[in-house]
């Protein structure tokens, strides 16, 4: 009885390693680029041979500034110094800026010690107001003068998605992107995969829109000052699928989540439920704006010369990586999408990620800046 048991027990390791091994096959086999150390540090490179990323040409790109691991958030703020949120190390730099180069990144003001920090916003009213989300809370605490960070308002927290993206919209309220707490399921928390919007005090908090698995970030339409956002589809259902998504995120709306992804359709894998109606149609569920390659991971996004830049941080959950790059959607005057080309290119390599593109953020003299976490610097990119 107890060899015929010991037996059992054998198979039962056995079926379950090979379960593993197939799970890891069909999901996993592009994980490497993500965790692995990236093959050569970019900064020894790219301001001396020049170009392991590749830009179209008219473009010049440089390291602004390095020594930032888990650079994520970009602000630049009334004096012309920029903050950049550090949201693995648990920090937020302030990087001086003088004649265009950083001249110092640090700071006795740096704010440390904290929980995931991520979204940095200015208040509009007052440009010693520095607004800053970690994953439980947002605070805000008065730059360049004395005193202590004070909470705002308290946030849901714990499980998947511990990012928390802040902005002031034009309306003078505060918004916040909150990730859902699992790859899919039934939220048990109203707010988490939405979007809130507050009184700059926390006050009046509500949810703006719902259904948004993931929106790390989101801006504005310079023009029409409505929002768009990025927002990134369950995982586990495959190469190709679902699309991540960018969305035109209005008031009262739902995006999907969990049970609707990309243009409409049904996630059947997750929600088996019979319904009256097809449960994915307008106006009950809102569609995606423009949908892109599954596992892409959009991150940043912000519009340059008419046009809007989107960073795919690139993929994990997929047999083949993707991503690892940043694109330029060409937009009509009316902002509807007429394609889409490689902004820029070259963080996948063969032998591993060099980096991966976070935020982006335009300077009013057209500069763009964009982070990258997995190298630890922030670029500059201008037209020549």
């Amino acid at each position: 009885m107890k060899k015929g048991f010991s037996i059992v027990v054998v198979y039962i390791l056995l079926a379950g390693l090979i379960w593993a091994g197939v799970f890891a096959w069909k999901n996993l086999r592009g994980i490497v680029p993500a965790l692995k150390k990236p093959p050569v540090d970019i900064t020894q490179i790219i301001n001396t041979t020049g170009m392991p990323l590749k830009l179209p040409p008219g473009y010049s790109i440089e390291i602004f500034a390095k020594d930032l691991p888990g650079a994520r958030d970009i602000l630049i703020d009334s004096s012309g110094n920029m903050w950049v949120s550090q949201t693995s190390q648990g920090k937020i730099a302030l990087l001086y800026i003088q004649n265009g180069k950083v001249v110092e990144a640090d700071h006795p003001l740096l704010l440390q010690g904290l929980k995931n920090p991520h979204g940095l916003a200015i208040d509009p009213e007052n440009n010693f107001s520095l607004y800053f989300a970690e994953e439980d809370k947002i605070s805000k605490t008065c730059i360049y003068c004395d005193g202590q960070p004070e909470t705002v308002i308290d946030l849901p927290s714990g499980g998947n998605h511990k990012t928390r993206t802040i902005g002031f919209g034009s309306d003078g309220r505060l918004y916040v992107s909150i990730g859902s707490s699992c790859n899919v399921c039934n939220k048990k928390n109203e707010r988490r995969a939405s979007i809130l919007s507050m009184n700059k005090d926390g006050s009046n908090a509500k949810i703006f829109a719902a259904g948004l698995r993931n929106s790390v970030f989101f801006t504005w339409h310079p023009t029409t000052k409505k929002m768009w956002a990025t927002d990134m589809g369950r995982d586990l259902l495959g190469d190709d699928l679902p699309p991540d998504e960018i969305n035109i995120v209005e008031e009262d709306k739902n995006y999907g989540w969990p049970i609707c992804y990309g243009k409409n359709i049904h996630d059947l894998d997750f929600d088996k439920n019979t319904y009256v109606r097809a449960p994915c149609q307008e106006p009950f569920e809102m569609p995606s704006f423009i949908d892109i390659p599954a596992h892409s991971a959009p991150l940043g996004l912000a519009f340059f010369e008419n046009d809007l830049l989107v960073s795919y941080h690139g993929s994990w959950n997929r047999s083949e990586p993707t991503g690892y790059k940043v694109v330029r959607y060409k937009l009509d005057e009316q902002g509807n999408p007429k394609g889409a080309l490689d902004f820029i290119t070259g963080w996948l390599t063969k032998d591993g990620a060099l980096g991966r593109p976070v935020d982006i953020f335009v300077a009013a003299d057209n500069t763009i800046y964009i982070s990258d976490d997995k190298a630890g610097v922030i670029y500059q990119i201008k037209k020549l």
